[in-house]
Formats: C-alpha cells, structure tokens, sequence
C-alpha cells in the first residue's frame, strides 16, 4: 500500500529539501518506486537541487487545472523521480493550496512513497502539505530557535490529526559545545529521533553536482545516516557502517 510523506519544519534552512531529496534517494536505493514532489510552491528548490530549475510542466501547471499530473513527473539520470514546482511568482496567488490532496491521491496510484517537500513555517501552504499526508518528519538543527519551531510545528501536526513519525537533526557538529545535545532535543520535543546527520561539506558539493549525496558520496556519514533512516522507516536491514578501509583512507 502507497504513503505519502510530508517532510516539514518549522523554520527555513534547517535542511529539509537536502533530507527529502536524500531520504528518496535512499529509499529507491532499496527497490521502492518514490516520487518527490516540490511542495514548496512559494520557494521551491527540488528542481535547483537536481538540475531541473525550469520544466516544461510543473505542479503549478497541474494545481492550476492546465495539465494532468503524469505530465508533470520527471526522472532524474539517478532513477529518481520528481515533481518540480515553477521558479515563476505570476500565478502564486491564483493557486489553491489544498489540491495539494487531490494531487497525492492520484500519485497514489503511481509509487509506493510519495515525498512531498513542504513550504517552511506554519502558513497556508505548510499546512496544505501537512493535511495531505499519511506521516510527517520534522526536520530541524540542534539550536534553540530552530527546536522552539520545530515544536510549534509538532503542535500543530498534533492539531490537525496527524501523525509525526518522528525527527530527523541535521547539521550536527560533532564534538560542539554549542548546540543543543540530541537528548534535550528529544526530550523538548517529546517525539522519536529518526536520525542524526552531520554536518558535511559534501552536502553543499552534491548540491554543485546536482544530484542526492546518497549518490555523489555514498561512504559519507550523512549519506549513510539518510541510509539508515529509510531503511529503519520501512523496516529494511541495513547495516550502513563504514568498513576498516573505508575509514583508514577517509571515504567515510
């Protein structure tokens, strides 16, 4: 049976696109048929992340009753799918944000998993996302302002009826005496930690090489964190740790 997942949060930056478009990449890694779509119609940047900022038809097109939804899906040279949104502002206002439903019902029928990329924040367009959704991930950093949001997010998840799956931390320094540990986060936000990912110069590269850092840098830790989330959210054995080698000649 297909779900759709809504990777959310409450403040822009925090990484959110970079953890939608990796968790769909590892998720194809392990034979599911995923489709991304940018539901961030106001910022959208799926399509920038893997070299498809312009397309033929997009999600607007099809929010705006101009084109069918198979119309709008693109296949990335990696095998994964995606549904980019327009770079335009000349149509947001005529968009009506909770077709976003009607949308994920018909990619139903079309993959396994659908990842919708949601708007940051709580406004009209996150929460059109959020309402579409089977489960929602809560991406956040380990800093104050950006875990006060995620809770706020949490919230309003909680109000809306629906279910967070957990949290997934991104840009995690190792060794900081700064951030907030993961254990107060957990503990603030009273929800699960999906994961941990840290932080790594190769994710602003495979930004450069226009494709998921699963594929760019496989042996990276946070590529094999994204790994270790997809596997352990649908229930896959993955072991997903670097080998004696690997580490000796820095791969990892």
């Amino acid at each position: 049976m297909s779900k759709l997942i809504t990777i959310t949060s409450g403040k822009g930056g925090v990484g959110k696109t970079t953890t939608s478009i990796n968790l769909a990449a590892a998720l194809n890694s392990f034979g599911k048929n995923v489709i991304i779509v940018d539901a961030n119609l106001t910022t959208p940047n799926v399509g920038l992340h893997l070299g498809a900022p312009i397309v033929p038809i997009s999600l607007n097109h099809v929010l705006l009753g101009k084109a069918k939804i198979e119309d709008a899906i693109y296949e990335h040279e990696s095998g994964t799918k995606i549904i980019p949104s327009s770079l335009s502002v000349n149509e947001l206002r005529r968009i009506n944000h909770k077709r976003l439903k009607e949308v994920g019902k018909k990619l139903r029928k079309m993959a396994d998993i659908i990842i919708f990329d949601s708007a940051a924040g709580l406004g009209e367009e996150a929460i059109a996302a959020m309402e579409a959704a089977d489960e929602l991930i809560i991406v956040t950093n380990p800093e104050i302002p950006a875990v006060t949001d995620a809770l706020k997010t949490s919230k309003l998840i909680e109000q809306l009826g629906k279910t967070v799956k957990g949290v997934i931390v991104a840009r995690v320094k190792y060794n900081s005496k700064t951030q907030m540990p993961i254990s107060n986060i957990a503990e603030m936000l009273e929800l699960p930690i999906l994961g941990v990912i840290p932080e790594d110069e190769r994710v602003q590269q495979s930004l450069v090489m226009k494709d998921a850092l699963v594929h760019t840098f496989p042996k990276s830790r946070p590529a094999l964190a994204y790994k270790r989330i997809a596997a352990r959210m649908e229930g896959i054995q993955y072991d997903g740790r670097p080998s004696f080698f690997d580490r000796l000649f820095g791969k990892y």
